[in-house]
């Protein structure tokens, strides 16, 4: 005789970047062991293999995680953790004011917003007539280059749409490798810090936390962002 199907609860959230209603269940066993396995190989890259495992089982097969932004995966995942374990969770944050002090603070998960910047745009113009769109980071690239140490440069090369000048616009898909890295290279330090304020301003998790330094009595705000610094 067959034994019985256990029922998980439904909830439904909402994508960040579209608006997309999504319904979700909780962790299983099966996937707390996919994560704990991932965590006991103590790579960033496995760690990242196994959360987008669990979105795609825990999302129902709806949200493909190698196609959504790297905010939405972190935001989905963080709500999957809050109803799965505890919308709750104790970290540890430093203490701002000595830059050394580690305080317990508590986080609601639940609560936590994916927060958008005014200043944030996809278009980067370079200089009169040259200037580049841009894609947001996804899993796949952010997982191939987790532990290369030029991480930060084949990031920012595998986020490039496209480049355009007054007569042409060339897709990524018809750029040539090398061609690419060289007009990367070819920037000056301002041009290439306005590809960094892509990233730095793009949608990302944040909430705001107030320590108090037990040693100094002296309270602060701490803003904790990406969905690392949750855990």
């Amino acid at each position: 005789m067959a034994l019985p199907k256990l029922a998980s609860a439904k909830y439904e959230l909402t994508l960040p970047s579209n608006g997309k209603k999504v319904e979700f269940r909780p962790f299983l066993v099966k996937e707390e062991k996919l994560l704990l396995m991932a965590q006991s190989a103590g790579t960033d890259r496995d760690q990242i293999i196994a959360i987008k495992d669990i979105i795609h089982n825990c999302t129902f097969e709806k949200v493909d995680a190698n196609t959504i932004p790297f905010f939405d995966l972190e935001y989905v995942f963080l709500q999957l953790r809050a109803k799965s374990v505890g919308e709750t969770t104790k970290i540890s944050v430093t203490c701002p004011d000595d830059g050394e002090t580690k305080v317990q603070v508590e986080v609601n998960l639940a609560e936590v917003e994916c927060v958008n910047n005014v200043e944030h745009t996809n278009k980067i113009e370079l200089n009169d007539g040259i200037g580049i769109m841009m894609k947001y980071p996804k899993i796949d690239i952010m997982a191939q280059q987790t532990d290369k140490p030029d991480a930060a440069f084949e990031i920012i090369k595998g986020c490039i749409d496209s480049i355009w000048d007054a007569d042409n616009v060339t897709d990524r898909k018809d750029m040539d490798e090398k061609e690419l890295t060289d007009f990367i290279e070819s920037m000056t330090h301002d041009q290439f810090e306005k590809m960094n304020n892509f990233f730095t301003t793009m949608p990302r998790v944040k909430q705001e936390v107030k320590v108090k330094n037990p040693n100094t009595g002296v309270e602060s705000s701490v803003i904790l962002e990406g969905m690392a610094s949750f855990f």
